[in-house]
Protein backbone atom coordinates (compact mmCIF):
# COMPACT_ATOMS: atom_id res chain seq x y z
CA UNK A 1 0.00 0.00 0.00
CA UNK A 2 1.31 3.43 -0.98
CA UNK A 3 2.14 5.52 2.10
CA UNK A 4 2.88 9.19 2.49
CA UNK A 5 5.79 10.30 4.66
CA UNK A 6 3.84 13.29 5.97
CA UNK A 7 1.63 12.55 8.98
CA UNK A 8 0.98 13.28 12.67
CA UNK A 9 -0.24 11.17 15.58
CA UNK A 10 -0.93 11.81 19.27
CA UNK A 11 -1.73 9.26 21.97
CA UNK A 12 -2.57 10.03 25.59
CA UNK A 13 -2.65 7.22 28.17
CA UNK A 14 -3.61 7.59 31.82
CA UNK A 15 -1.90 5.45 34.47
CA UNK A 16 -2.34 5.26 38.23
CA UNK A 17 1.02 6.98 38.65
CA UNK A 18 0.56 9.63 35.97
CA UNK A 19 -0.19 10.38 32.34
CA UNK A 20 1.82 9.43 29.24
CA UNK A 21 1.60 11.49 26.03
CA UNK A 22 3.29 10.52 22.76
CA UNK A 23 3.38 12.90 19.78
CA UNK A 24 4.90 11.77 16.47
CA UNK A 25 5.44 13.98 13.43
CA UNK A 26 6.91 12.81 10.14
CA UNK A 27 7.85 14.60 6.93
CA UNK A 28 9.56 13.50 3.73
CA UNK A 29 13.24 12.56 3.76
CA UNK A 30 15.50 10.36 1.64
CA UNK A 31 16.16 8.00 4.54
CA UNK A 32 14.72 7.22 7.98
CA UNK A 33 15.92 9.92 10.38
CA UNK A 34 14.69 9.62 13.97
CA UNK A 35 14.72 12.44 16.52
CA UNK A 36 13.55 11.61 20.04
CA UNK A 37 12.83 13.94 22.94
CA UNK A 38 12.01 11.98 26.09
CA UNK A 39 12.29 12.57 29.87
CA UNK A 40 15.51 11.47 31.55
CA UNK A 41 13.77 8.68 33.47
CA UNK A 42 12.87 7.04 30.14
CA UNK A 43 16.39 7.04 28.64
CA UNK A 44 16.86 3.39 29.54
CA UNK A 45 14.19 2.46 26.97
CA UNK A 46 15.29 4.82 24.19
CA UNK A 47 16.95 2.02 22.21
CA UNK A 48 13.79 -0.06 22.45
CA UNK A 49 11.67 2.92 21.36
CA UNK A 50 13.88 3.35 18.30
CA UNK A 51 13.60 -0.35 17.43
CA UNK A 52 9.79 -0.11 17.51
CA UNK A 53 9.88 2.89 15.16
CA UNK A 54 12.34 1.26 12.76
CA UNK A 55 10.17 -1.86 12.53
CA UNK A 56 7.21 0.16 11.24
CA UNK A 57 8.78 3.02 9.26
CA UNK A 58 11.13 2.86 6.27
CA UNK A 59 11.68 6.50 5.31
CA UNK A 60 10.99 10.00 6.58
CA UNK A 61 12.24 12.53 9.10
CA UNK A 62 10.41 11.50 12.28
CA UNK A 63 10.21 13.58 15.45
CA UNK A 64 8.98 11.79 18.59
CA UNK A 65 8.07 13.61 21.78
CA UNK A 66 7.22 11.83 25.04
CA UNK A 67 5.80 13.67 28.03
CA UNK A 68 5.09 12.14 31.44
CA UNK A 69 2.96 14.02 33.97
CA UNK A 70 3.26 12.25 37.36
CA UNK A 71 0.14 12.02 39.48
CA UNK A 72 0.10 13.94 42.76
CA UNK A 73 1.01 11.39 45.46
CA UNK A 74 -1.20 11.54 48.53
CA UNK A 75 0.44 9.84 51.51
CA UNK A 76 -0.84 9.42 55.09
CA UNK A 77 2.65 9.87 56.48
CA UNK A 78 5.94 11.56 55.64
CA UNK A 79 9.04 9.39 55.63
CA UNK A 80 11.78 11.16 57.59
CA UNK A 81 15.47 10.36 57.64
CA UNK A 82 15.79 10.58 61.41
CA UNK A 83 19.56 10.46 61.53
CA UNK A 84 19.83 13.30 59.00
CA UNK A 85 17.20 15.35 60.87
CA UNK A 86 18.92 14.78 64.25
CA UNK A 87 22.30 15.78 62.84
CA UNK A 88 20.77 18.96 61.40
CA UNK A 89 19.04 19.86 64.70
CA UNK A 90 22.23 19.19 66.72
CA UNK A 91 24.12 21.44 64.33
CA UNK A 92 21.52 24.19 64.84
CA UNK A 93 21.92 23.86 68.65
CA UNK A 94 25.69 24.13 68.33
CA UNK A 95 25.28 27.30 66.29
CA UNK A 96 22.82 28.72 68.87
CA UNK A 97 25.39 28.16 71.62
CA UNK A 98 27.76 30.43 69.74
CA UNK A 99 25.23 33.17 69.10
CA UNK A 100 24.41 36.11 71.43
CA UNK A 101 20.76 35.91 70.32
CA UNK A 102 19.93 32.25 69.69
CA UNK A 103 16.75 31.32 67.87
CA UNK A 104 14.47 28.34 68.04
CA UNK A 105 14.86 25.63 65.46
CA UNK A 106 12.04 25.88 62.91
CA UNK A 107 10.74 22.34 62.19
CA UNK A 108 9.43 23.42 58.76
CA UNK A 109 12.92 24.57 57.81
CA UNK A 110 14.30 21.24 58.98
CA UNK A 111 11.81 19.34 56.78
CA UNK A 112 12.80 21.46 53.80
CA UNK A 113 16.46 20.57 54.18
CA UNK A 114 17.69 18.19 51.46
CA UNK A 115 17.75 14.57 52.57
CA UNK A 116 15.52 14.98 55.63
CA UNK A 117 12.31 13.92 53.89
CA UNK A 118 12.80 10.65 52.02
CA UNK A 119 11.08 10.78 48.64
CA UNK A 120 9.30 7.64 47.49
CA UNK A 121 10.86 6.57 44.21
CA UNK A 122 8.51 5.58 41.41
CA UNK A 123 8.85 2.03 40.07
CA UNK A 124 9.62 2.78 36.41
CA UNK A 125 9.34 -0.77 35.04
CA UNK A 126 5.54 -0.73 34.55
CA UNK A 127 5.71 2.88 33.33
CA UNK A 128 8.33 2.00 30.69
CA UNK A 129 6.25 -0.98 29.57
CA UNK A 130 3.19 1.26 29.29
CA UNK A 131 5.26 3.77 27.28
CA UNK A 132 6.15 1.03 24.76
CA UNK A 133 2.50 0.07 24.41
CA UNK A 134 1.48 3.70 23.96
CA UNK A 135 4.21 4.21 21.35
CA UNK A 136 2.90 1.25 19.36
CA UNK A 137 -0.60 2.74 19.51
CA UNK A 138 0.72 6.11 18.34
CA UNK A 139 2.52 4.36 15.48
CA UNK A 140 -0.72 2.62 14.49
CA UNK A 141 -2.36 6.02 14.20
CA UNK A 142 0.61 7.52 12.33
CA UNK A 143 0.74 4.66 9.81
CA UNK A 144 -3.03 4.86 9.27
CA UNK A 145 -2.69 8.58 8.54
CA UNK A 146 0.21 7.87 6.19
CA UNK A 147 -1.86 5.27 4.35
CA UNK A 148 -4.82 7.62 3.93
CA UNK A 149 -2.60 10.37 2.53
CA UNK A 150 -0.75 7.78 0.44
CA UNK A 151 -4.01 6.60 -1.13
CA UNK A 152 -4.77 10.17 -2.15
CA UNK A 153 -1.32 10.54 -3.70
CA UNK A 154 -1.71 7.21 -5.49
CA UNK A 155 -5.00 8.32 -7.07
CA UNK A 156 -3.43 11.57 -8.21
CA UNK A 157 -0.45 9.75 -9.77
CA UNK A 158 -2.68 7.24 -11.54
CA UNK A 159 -4.71 10.09 -13.03
CA UNK A 160 -1.49 11.57 -14.47
CA UNK A 161 -0.45 8.15 -15.75
CA UNK A 162 -3.78 7.84 -17.56
CA UNK A 163 -3.27 11.28 -19.13
CA UNK A 164 0.23 10.27 -20.28
CA UNK A 165 -1.12 7.03 -21.75
CA UNK A 166 -3.62 9.05 -23.77
CA UNK A 167 -0.89 11.36 -25.08
CA UNK A 168 1.22 8.33 -26.06
CA UNK A 169 -1.71 6.76 -27.95
CA UNK A 170 -2.39 9.97 -29.83
CA UNK A 171 1.30 10.43 -30.67
CA UNK A 172 1.52 6.86 -32.00
CA UNK A 173 -1.58 7.33 -34.16
CA UNK A 174 -0.11 10.47 -35.74
CA UNK A 175 3.27 8.96 -36.69
CA UNK A 176 2.22 7.81 -40.24
CA UNK A 177 0.46 11.10 -40.90
CA UNK A 178 3.48 13.15 -39.78
CA UNK A 179 5.92 11.13 -41.87
CA UNK A 180 3.67 11.31 -44.94
CA UNK A 181 3.20 15.04 -44.57
CA UNK A 182 6.92 15.60 -44.14
CA UNK A 183 7.77 13.58 -47.26
CA UNK A 184 5.14 15.44 -49.25
CA UNK A 185 6.59 18.74 -48.07
CA UNK A 186 10.04 17.74 -49.33
CA UNK A 187 8.69 16.65 -52.72
CA UNK A 188 6.78 19.91 -53.11
CA UNK A 189 9.89 21.87 -52.19
CA UNK A 190 11.95 20.04 -54.78
CA UNK A 191 9.26 20.52 -57.42
CA UNK A 192 9.22 24.25 -56.74
CA UNK A 193 12.97 24.42 -57.29
CA UNK A 194 12.55 22.69 -60.69
CA UNK A 195 15.78 20.75 -60.52
CA UNK A 196 16.61 17.22 -61.50
CA UNK A 197 17.15 14.89 -58.56
CA UNK A 198 18.40 11.36 -58.20
CA UNK A 199 15.21 9.60 -57.11
CA UNK A 200 17.06 6.62 -55.66
CA UNK A 201 19.23 8.94 -53.58
CA UNK A 202 16.14 10.91 -52.61
CA UNK A 203 14.37 7.79 -51.41
CA UNK A 204 17.43 6.84 -49.36
CA UNK A 205 17.46 10.27 -47.71
CA UNK A 206 13.74 10.09 -47.02
CA UNK A 207 14.18 6.69 -45.37
CA UNK A 208 17.05 8.08 -43.30
CA UNK A 209 14.95 11.06 -42.22
CA UNK A 210 12.04 8.78 -41.37
CA UNK A 211 14.35 6.75 -39.13
CA UNK A 212 15.58 9.89 -37.37
CA UNK A 213 11.99 11.03 -36.88
CA UNK A 214 10.78 7.62 -35.70
CA UNK A 215 9.65 7.87 -32.04
CA UNK A 216 8.04 4.44 -31.86
CA UNK A 217 10.81 3.17 -29.58
CA UNK A 218 10.40 6.11 -27.19
CA UNK A 219 6.64 5.60 -27.09
CA UNK A 220 7.13 1.89 -26.38
CA UNK A 221 9.46 2.71 -23.49
CA UNK A 222 6.96 5.23 -22.13
CA UNK A 223 4.31 2.49 -22.17
CA UNK A 224 6.71 0.13 -20.42
CA UNK A 225 7.53 2.66 -17.69
CA UNK A 226 3.84 3.39 -17.15
CA UNK A 227 3.13 -0.32 -16.72
CA UNK A 228 5.93 -0.48 -14.17
CA UNK A 229 4.37 2.51 -12.38
CA UNK A 230 1.11 0.58 -11.94
CA UNK A 231 3.00 -2.49 -10.67
CA UNK A 232 5.07 -0.48 -8.18
CA UNK A 233 2.05 1.39 -6.81
CA UNK A 234 0.41 -1.97 -6.01
CA UNK A 235 3.35 -3.20 -3.92
CA UNK A 236 3.01 -3.44 -0.15
CA UNK A 237 6.39 -1.88 0.62
CA UNK A 238 8.27 1.41 0.51
CA UNK A 239 8.19 2.43 -3.17
CA UNK A 240 9.13 6.12 -3.18
CA UNK A 241 12.69 5.65 -4.44
CA UNK A 242 11.59 3.32 -7.21
CA UNK A 243 8.92 5.77 -8.32
CA UNK A 244 11.45 8.61 -8.29
CA UNK A 245 13.72 6.56 -10.58
CA UNK A 246 10.81 5.92 -12.95
CA UNK A 247 10.18 9.67 -13.10
CA UNK A 248 13.73 10.14 -14.36
CA UNK A 249 13.18 7.49 -17.04
CA UNK A 250 9.86 8.99 -18.15
CA UNK A 251 11.41 12.44 -18.35
CA UNK A 252 14.29 11.09 -20.46
CA UNK A 253 11.88 9.62 -23.00
CA UNK A 254 9.81 12.81 -23.07
CA UNK A 255 12.95 14.83 -23.83
CA UNK A 256 13.97 12.44 -26.61
CA UNK A 257 10.48 12.67 -28.08
CA UNK A 258 10.83 16.45 -28.18
CA UNK A 259 14.31 16.34 -29.75
CA UNK A 260 13.06 14.08 -32.56
CA UNK A 261 9.99 16.18 -33.16
CA UNK A 262 9.32 17.17 -36.77
CA UNK A 263 5.82 18.41 -36.11
CA UNK A 264 4.20 20.86 -33.73
CA UNK A 265 1.93 18.13 -32.38
CA UNK A 266 4.96 16.05 -31.30
CA UNK A 267 6.52 19.10 -29.67
CA UNK A 268 3.30 19.82 -27.78
CA UNK A 269 3.07 16.17 -26.72
CA UNK A 270 6.61 16.35 -25.30
CA UNK A 271 5.80 19.52 -23.34
CA UNK A 272 2.55 18.07 -21.96
CA UNK A 273 4.36 14.91 -20.93
CA UNK A 274 7.02 16.85 -19.03
CA UNK A 275 4.37 18.91 -17.22
CA UNK A 276 2.56 15.76 -16.08
CA UNK A 277 5.80 14.04 -15.10
CA UNK A 278 6.89 17.04 -13.02
CA UNK A 279 3.50 17.08 -11.26
CA UNK A 280 3.96 13.43 -10.35
CA UNK A 281 7.58 13.89 -9.32
CA UNK A 282 6.65 16.61 -6.81
CA UNK A 283 4.09 14.35 -5.15
CA UNK A 284 6.33 11.29 -5.22
CA UNK A 285 8.82 13.14 -2.99
CA UNK A 286 6.26 12.61 -0.19
CA UNK A 287 5.84 8.86 -0.75
CA UNK A 288 7.64 6.46 1.56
Amino acid sequence: MTKSMTAFARIQQSLDVGELIWEIRSVNHRFLELHMKIPEDFRASETRFREILQQRLARGKVECLLRFNPAAVQSESININHSQAKALIDACHDINDMLHQPSEVDPIKVLQWPGVVVEIKLDMKPVLAAAETALSAALDELVANREREGARLRDMILQRCEAIEQIVRQAREKIPEIQSRYQQKIHERLDSLKIDVNHDRLEQELVHLAQKMDVEEELDRLDSHLKEMHDVLDRDEAVGRRLDFLMQELNREANTLGSKSADISSTNASVELKVLIEQMREQIQNIE
